[in-house]
């Protein structure tokens, strides 16, 4: 994408950016976010899914294995250097690094399905286990050299402990010997270049065998360390430097054995800034309610409540309320010039669109709904806000127009500009003129623009275009406070003079100011009023009823519901009762039976009444299966109808298709020039001027004129 610095600024990317860098955990990483510029479709692709796919990890349990790293950046500018040593840090970093390689490697493959692509950065690179092996070889945990490194370096640091043991014994003798006399000060001994010395009186320096070490500041005490350490001290400083010789010695094959793996290393410094990156920018994007938008092959832009994320921050922090916006642009509508009040989120709404836009090119999760689509654009060129220069002494206007001359050389069918105040800066009939020229212009290049304007003439241009259209800041006109809502579809008023009479204007001004304006553009003024009043009124008793309606159904739907639970439970109710007293009545039969029994009935008589009960439920249980047969029959008949019902509901759709081909039928015949009509719901009345082939037709008010679509219309 082609962007200049300027319209960067005047979005506000740069300020986006520092709120992103604070999320990494190199500095190198921060510095290369505030770089941060818009990327070529492959490439931005691939960065948003990472980003997807990492703020997938951090709203769930699948959290991933990354920590704070150092980056071994200075290792590897000297690892191919013959004969180089690195220092102890350096290994302990190459090794932690790779260290996160291996976590990676084990953590990705077992949610293939969930990081797909963070998956794949990963499995391309060969992990080296070998590389921590050796460093391990070398290294504790604390980064220090081990003592096993090599069998001359544990013969070597024997001897050290062997030499600091006899430094300690001796000296605790020779103190102890000298601690019975008055030779030491009350200190007794004292520490001179990491050793221990005696604190002997000055005045008995000679009579202390040993080697002076230096005095006290006053003279008055002479350090000596004592003949019998002498010996032992030498030995263990000879120690110290064979010590320093081997570890120098083993550090420096280390390294050639670690520069074996250079090429590895690299690629693995260049993905863990990669990932870095990836994660700050999901953590900025879990902040802010980021998404992944759907990416469009065609040229079709559709943001759904999305949120200026810069102002979404602020506002969080100050408490205050944050309104979002929806606004759509494709082939078929690629212009849109929002009017309206001042202060009413005309600006606002420009730029969020451009900055959303520079955030999902440069792979950046934006603000807006899940259902957001988007497409990418060539190049975005801006112009907004006072561009006035004092070192090019050139007006606001001038500046303007130095800057409208760029975008007209290079704008085509692949541009998205926005413009803030167009036509503004000059006189209103000749700055007017020179706008609408640069927006017929733009519209034959076939840009995409979205344009803010208080001139009624553009507005006017704009609604003769058949891919343009208009919209409007909503605006409470009893309050006169702005509602922040985008009406695409109508111009907008400016409410000049009921907004200057809220600030305090004297009315006799005002009343002026009126008498001064041409009384057709009042008048246009106040029926662009009141129209948007209309609409803003019907649209809200358009949401109610839908919400009541919701609601009814909703309603009837779970009393339904409870109706069909409670005649279940009666009928397993009946059932169960009617089965109990069957049981109970065939209970008493055979109680009966045994009575019989028992009393001295013949046994013939008693079979032969036994098999009569038996036949008798053997008819019951028969009649019991008709009756199931006959539920079933009724069921039938119950779906049937309601086939039969389906099937009027069919027709009458089809009748209700046959009125309105019959409506258009009439429609056509009354559909002619000189017809007055007035949009359906709407209380003004108009005369058709000019009847157009794509459906629409020109409908003049009398004030100014409008392109609307025959269906819409009634005849008066």
């Amino acid at each position: 994408m082609k962007i200049q610095n300027s319209d960067l600024l005047e979005l506000e990317f740069p300020t986006l950016l520092s709120e992103i860098t604070p999320y990494a955990f190199s500095s190198k990483i921060a510095e290369s976010i505030n770089r941060l510029q818009p990327l070529p479709l492959e490439m931005a692709t691939i960065a948003l899914q990472k980003t997807s796919e990492y703020l997938t990890s951090l709203e769930s349990d699948n959290a991933i294995p990354f920590d704070e790293y150092d980056d071994i950046l200075a290792e590897l500018k000297v690892l191919p250097i013959e004969n180089y040593r690195l220092e102890n840090a350096g290994f302990i970093k190459i090794k932690s690094i790779t260290e996160q390689i291996g976590k990676l490697q084990k953590f990705f493959p077992t949610m293939v399905s969930i990081f797909p692509i963070l998956c794949s950065d990963v499995q391309k690179m060969e992990f080296k286990k070998e590389i921590i092996d050796k460093i391990e070889k070398v290294f504790n945990r604390f980064g220090e050299v081990k003592n096993d490194a090599s069998p001359n370096l544990k013969i070597i640091r024997n001897e050290i402990q062997l030499a600091k043991k006899h430094i300690q014994e001796n000296f605790n003798k020779a103190l102890s010997g000298l601690a019975s006399g008055d030779f030491l000060d009350d200190i007794k001994e004292s520490i001179i270049d990491d050793q221990r010395v005696l604190a002997v009186k000055s005045v008995f320096k000679k009579r202390v065998n040993g080697r002076v070490l230096g005095m006290s500041k006053t003279g008055s005490i002479t350090f000596i360390q004592p003949d019998s350490v002498v010996k032992h001290q030498f030995k263990l400083r000879e120690a110290e430097e064979e010590e320093k010789k081997e570890i120098d010695k083993l550090l420096r094959i280390l390294t050639s054995e670690i520069s074996i793996f250079a090429p590895e290393l690299e690629s693995y410094q260049s993905y863990i800034f990669d990932l870095d990156l990836t994660r700050a920018k999901a953590l900025f994007a879990e902040k802010i309610g980021g998404i992944l938008p759907k990416i469009n092959s065609h040229k079709t832009l559709k943001l759904i409540q999305a949120y200026h994320p810069l102002l979404l921050l602020r506002n969080r922090e100050e408490n205050k309320e944050i309104f979002s916006q929806s606004i759509s642009l494709n082939e078929h509508n690629r212009i849109i010039c929002i009017s309206g009040p001042n202060a009413g989120g005309k600006s606002i709404t420009l730029k969020t669109v451009g900055l959303l836009q520079l955030m999902l090119q440069s792979g950046i999760l934006i603000p807006a709904h899940p259902k957001s689509e988007m497409f990418f654009f060539e190049q975005i060129m801006t112009d907004i806000g006072d561009n006035q220069s004092i070192e090019n002494h050139l007006s606001t206007y001038s500046s303007r127009l130095k800057k409208m001359s760029g975008i007209i050389r290079t704008s085509n069918e692949n541009t998205l500009l926005l413009i803030d105040e167009f036509g503004t800066g000059s006189d209103p009939e000749l700055g007017g003129a020179l706008a609408e020229s640069f927006l017929e212009f733009f519209y034959e290049k076939k840009s995409f623009a979205i344009i803010n304007t208080h001139y009624t003439h553009i507005k006017l241009v704009v609604e003769q275009l058949p891919a343009a259209t208009n919209a409007a800041m909503l605006f409470d006109e009893n309050s006169l406070e702005p509602l922040y809502k985008l009406e695409v579809g109508q111009a907008g008023s400016s409410f000049t003079f009921e907004v200057a009479e809220k600030n305090k204007i004297p009315r006799f001004i005002i009343r002026k100011a009126r008498e001064k304006v041409e009384k057709d553009v009042v008048n246009l003024d106040k029926t662009i009023v009141k129209l948007q009043q209309e609409k803003f009124e019907v649209e809200k008793l358009k949401s109610n009823l839908s919400t009541q309606k919701n609601s009814v159904e909703d309603k009837k739907e779970n009393l339904q519901k409870l109706n069909e639970q409670l005649e279940q439970k009666l009928f397993n109710f009946q059932k169960l009762y009617e089965d109990e007293h069957r049981k109970l009545q065939f209970g008493n039969k055979i109680e009966g039976f045994i009575s019989s029994y028992i009393s001295g009935k013949p046994r013939k008589e008693l079979v032969k009444d036994f098999v009569k009960i038996l036949e008798q439920e053997k008819f019951k249980k028969i009649g019991e299966n008709k009756d199931e047969t006959k539920k079933l029959q009724v069921i039938k008949r119950k779906i049937t109808q309601q086939l039969k019902k389906v099937e009027v509901i069919e027709k009458i759709a089809e009748t209700h298709e046959k009125i309105e081909v019959q409506k258009k039928e009439e429609r056509k015949l009354w559909i002619k020039i000189g017809q007055r009509v007035r949009i359906v719901g709407s209380t003004s009345v108009g005369t058709i001027d000019q009847i157009l082939k794509n459906g629409k037709v020109i409908v003049n008010y009398g004030t100014f004129k409008t392109q609307i679509a025959t269906d819409e219309l009634e005849r008066i």
